[in-house]
This record gives C-alpha cells, sequence and structure tokens, in this order.
C-alpha cells in the first residue's frame, strides 16, 4: 500500500499541515498510522477519507457532523442508512446555499451596473 507524508497529504488538499494535525485531534481522520518515529502516514483509505472531509468541510458541514459523519463511517455497514440520511440532508443545506449565494450575486451586479454607469457619466 501507498503511504503520503503530512507534508504530501497537505499539498495535494492544498491545506497547512496544522489542520490535518487538528482534523485528526478532533477525530475526523481516525487511525492514522506513524512511522517509527511518530510520523504521520496517510494510506490510500486515509487519502481517500481526507478528500471526503475536505468536501463536507468546503460544503460548510461543521466539524460535528463531520466528526458524526466518520464515526458512521468507522463503525462500517450497519449505519449506511444514517450515512445517506446525514448526506441527502446535508445536500439539501447546500442547495439552499447555492440558492441564496445566486439571488446575492444578483444584488452586487446591479451594484457593479450601477456604480459603472455612474463612472462612465462623469466621463
Amino acid at each position: 500500500m501507498k503511504y503520503c507524508s503530512i507534508s504530501e497529504a497537505s499539498a495535494k488538499f492544498n491545506i497547512p499541515e496544522s489542520t490535518l494535525r487538528y482534523y485528526e485531534k478532533k477525530g475526523l481522520l481516525p487511525l492514522i498510522e506513524r512511522d517509527e518515529v511518530g510520523r504521520r502516514l496517510f494510506s490510500e483509505n486515509q487519502m481517500a477519507l481526507l478528500e471526503t472531509v475536505m468536501c463536507l468541510k468546503n460544503t460548510h458541514m461543521p466539524i460535528n457532523d463531520i466528526k458524526q459523519y466518520i464515526d458512521w463511517v468507522v463503525e462500517g455497514d450497519a449505519t449506511i442508512g444514517l450515512r445517506l440520511e446525514m448526506m441527502k440532508k446535508h445536500k439539501q443545506a447546500v442547495l439552499a446555499e447555492i440558492s441564496l449565494m445566486t439571488q446575492s450575486i444578483k444584488g452586487i451586479d446591479f451594484k457593479i451596473t450601477r456604480y459603472t454607469n455612474r463612472i462612465q457619466e462623469d466621463l
């Protein structure tokens, strides 16, 4: 199995190593292996799990909810229904946020157009 160092994982996801340490401390990256001198080793499975954590974090899922999701992943197949329900609810929250942002950008565009026209009138 191929392993990545913390610096390689950090570079791949463009996040600081300190963030990875924080995620591990919060239980979002369970079962991280270590080498003989204690350095973190990220397996392919850990990298896939980290990718999921980043996806959830980037879509504004709270850390506590991500932790619950990860706990269910570790528990195994008996929690698939719970995970599915969580992902469905999170998707709805993300879609609502996208809708809000789409509406908000219209207001920003209105201001940009207004200010651009004012500047051109003054020329």
